[in-house]
């Protein structure tokens, strides 16, 4: 069983929670959100707010922060298989209430269909706020290309 192993990233002037599942092997390594070189996220919320594409810790989180978002993952522990969504088992929510109760979250987006499938089972009963659940930046969703990502996630502009 695997325990996520770093802290949530918002502020109190965060709005937008982003959800992600369970951290990969390499962010795990990497001990920050999205830290395989192929995941498209910071590719698309750069693209979004018409910024440089971050490349360091520092610049990811700023990127973050400056634009009234947050991140954070559905899970906080589970058996999983490599970085595979689909081989996670026994999945353990992430406590959101830290977040909502120290920022105005006004809406929650899921990155793929593992993090949505279980804030909708653990989350939403606790928060009452649906979340949409967006296409994964994952490398492993080839199916998207990235204009098609940049056009989907562009609902949280809105």
């Amino acid at each position: 069983m695997l325990q996520h192993p770093f802290p949530p990233l918002f502020s109190a002037d965060s709005r937008i929670l982003i959800l992600g599942s369970f951290p990969s092997v390499k962010s795990r390594e990497a001990m920050f959100f999205y830290g395989h070189s192929q995941n498209r996220f910071w590719r698309v919320i750069a693209g979004l707010y018409g910024q440089p594409v971050p490349e360091t810790t520092d610049e990811k989180r700023a990127l973050i922060l400056s634009n009234g978002l947050a991140l954070w993952d559905s899970i906080a522990s589970c058996d999983i298989t490599g970085s595979s969504d689909a081989s996670i088992k026994n999945a353990a929510p992430t406590d959101l209430s830290l977040i909502l109760g120290g920022a105005d979250i006004k809406r929650i987006y899921c990155n793929g269909a593992a993090s949505y499938n279980i804030y909708r089972r653990y989350q939403l009963p606790r928060t009452g706020i649906e979340a949409v659940r967006l296409p994964s930046t994952s490398p492993a969703n080839a199916a998207f290309s990235f204009e098609r990502l940049l056009e989907a996630w562009s609902v949280i502009l809105r």
